[in-house]
């Protein structure tokens, strides 16, 4: 049920995606993006990071992707997770599938930190990120504007495997999922195939 993202699912993910950002301070995203404009997003996020789909019956119901938080040299262990459900799957587990195995990916590519942006006033997203062990870090106060009003952000954060002196920088998730570890051998580790 959970597998690799593919350009073909685009029109399914921004099925996902518009109700977000039309509905919700979710996003802080206006309008909805063009195919072209997310096809552009989607490769260029995709030559680096992971983006996992949760698929059921051959329908794509959610998806899971990081990118980076900050384009700089000395943050690239630093990646940001992003979650995105349909309504009929939230509540039921998927997210926590989708983000373990985001995790263990990011983890496995070299990412040591990281953050999670989330409007303030979206506490189940919030208590979602606590139970899968992110701390507060920060509260970005009246930074967002949205449907005529000034909208906080809470930052979290996660670290994972910390290291004082990594070896090397994060490699691109084609170099994890197409090698010896592919993605159907992560998922059976983490007992979630």
């Amino acid at each position: 049920m959970i597998r690799m993202a593919r350009a073909e699912d685009i029109p399914a993910i921004l099925d996902i995606y518009a109700p977000y950002v039309l509905t919700t301070t979710a996003t802080f995203e206006y309008t909805v993006p063009t195919y072209e404009d997310f096809s552009a997003r989607f490769a260029d996020i995709t030559k680096q990071f992971p983006w996992l789909v949760w698929e059921e019956g051959g329908k794509v119901l959610g998806y899971a992707y990081a990118s980076a938080p900050f384009t700089r040299a000395a943050y690239q262990w630093c990646a940001e997770p992003s979650i995105y459900l349909s309504p009929e799957i939230q509540g039921k587990g998927i997210g926590k599938q989708l983000y373990t195995v985001l995790e263990e990916l990011l983890r496995r590519q070299g990412y040591r930190v990281l953050y999670a942006l989330i409007t303030q006033e979206n506490h189940a997203s919030i208590a979602f990120h606590e139970r899968l062990g992110y701390t507060h870090t920060a509260l970005l106060k009246d930074c967002g504007w949205k449907f005529d009003r000034w909208l906080g952000v809470v930052w979290m954060e996660k670290r994972q495997d910390f290291v004082d002196s990594p070896s090397r920088a994060p490699i691109p998730i084609w170099d994890i999922v197409n090698s010896s570890q592919k993605l159907e051998d992560i998922l059976a580790i983490l007992s979630l195939s």
